[in-house]
C-alpha cells in the first residue's frame, strides 16, 4: 500500500494511492502495480497462466514500463508507453516457449500518463479505468471481453454484461498473440479529477454504483481503503488491485470550468 503526493516539472500534483491483495479465495496473486507518481505513470497489470505463468507475465509488463520510464526521462510520451506494451508482448511469448513449453501466459494492462494538462489511457484486456468528474463517473476503457462484443453485437443488454457466464472471457491480452492492438484514449484534464485504475477482481465484487460511492471519500487513501475493504467483505474470489490518482494545479494554470465532458457516464451521484 502507498500513499505519493508529487508534483510534476510542469503544473501537475498528483496525489495518489495503490494497493494490490490476493483476495480471500486464491492463494497467490497474479496482479501486479506499478505507481511512478513523479512521472505521471501508473500501471494495474492482470496476469493470466496460473502461479509461476500468470504472475511473472503481469510483473514482466510493469517492469517493462518501469523500465521505459527510467531510461526515457523528459522524453516519456504516450506512444512510448505504447511501444513498451507491444515489446513487453514479444518478451513474454519468448519467455513462454523457452521456459513454459509455449503454454499460455498473459496479461491484461491498463496505464495511465498525465503530462502537460491530458491525460492519456492505454488498455488491453478488461482491466479497466475510470474518470470521476463533477460526480460523473465514466469508464474510459472498454472491456475487450466477449460479453462486450455481445452487448456492442445488440445479442444482450450492458446489464447483463456483468453476470453474464461468459464474462471472463477476454478476447485480448499481452503475451497471448505475435500481434497486440492498445486501445487508446486521451482528453483534457480538469481540477479535482480522479482516476480509479483497478483489475477485474474489484469490479466483479463492486458495481459503479458501488465505486461511486466510495469515490466520494475525502481522501485518495479514504477511497483506496474503502474499495478494497468493500471488495474484501464480498469476497473477493479474485485478486483486487486498485490505483486511485486525483489531480491538484497550480492556481496560475487557468483552464475552463469543471463540467462533464460528452463520455456517456456510468454513475451520476446527484447530491
Amino acid at each position: 500500500m502507498g500513499l505519493v503526493i508529487s508534483a510534476t516539472k510542469n503544473w501537475e500534483f498528483f496525489t495518489s494511492f495503490s494497493q494490490t491483495h490476493a483476495g480471500r479465495v486464491r492463494p497467490y496473486n497474479e496482479d501486479a502495480i506499478l505507481d511512478i507518481t513523479d512521472q505521471g505513470v501508473w500501471v494495474v497489470a492482470d496476469g493470466m497462466g496460473g502461479h509461476s505463468a500468470g504472475d511473472i507475465a503481469s510483473q514482466m509488463v510493469v517492469d517493462g514500463v518501469k523500465q521505459y520510464v527510467d531510461v526515457a526521462g523528459d522524453g516519456l510520451n504516450i506512444d512510448g508507453l505504447k511501444s513498451t506494451l507491444i515489446d513487453v508482448n514479444r518478451q513474454i511469448i519468448n519467455y513462454s516457449n523457452k521456459h513454459h513449453e509455449g503454454k499460455m501466459m498473459g496479461s491484461t494492462a491498463v496505464v495511465l500518463h498525465i503530462r502537460d494538462g491530458y491525460y492519456h489511457c492505454l488498455w488491453v484486456g478488461d482491466s479497466r479505468i475510470y474518470l470521476m468528474r463533477s460526480q460523473c463517473l465514466r469508464r474510459k476503457t472498454r472491456d475487450h471481453s466477449q460479453v462486450m462484443d455481445m452487448v456492442e453485437q445488440g445479442l444482450i443488454a450492458e446489464s447483463e454484461a456483468e453476470d453474464h457466464p461468459l464474462s471472463n472471457v477476454i478476447t485480448r491480452a499481452i503475451g497471448v498473440s505475435e500481434e497486440l492492438r492498445v486501445d487508446q484514449v486521451s482528453g483534457q484534464l480538469l481540477p479535482d479529477d480522479q482516476f480509479l485504475l483497478c483489475s477485474d477482481g474489484l469490479t466483479k465484487e463492486l458495481g459503479d454504483s458501488d465505486l461511486a460511492k466510495c469515490l466520494q471519500a475525502a481522501s485518495v487513501s479514504d477511497i483506496g481503503l474503502a474499495l478494497m475493504h468493500s471488495a474484501l467483505v464480498k469476497g473477493a474470489s479474485d485478486n483486487v488491485s486498485c490505483i486511485l490518482v486525483k489531480i491538484g494545479l497550480d492556481d496560475s494554470k487557468q483552464l475552463q470550468s469543471i463540467k462533464c465532458d460528452d463520455t456517456v457516464p456510468v454513475f451520476y451521484n446527484r447530491r
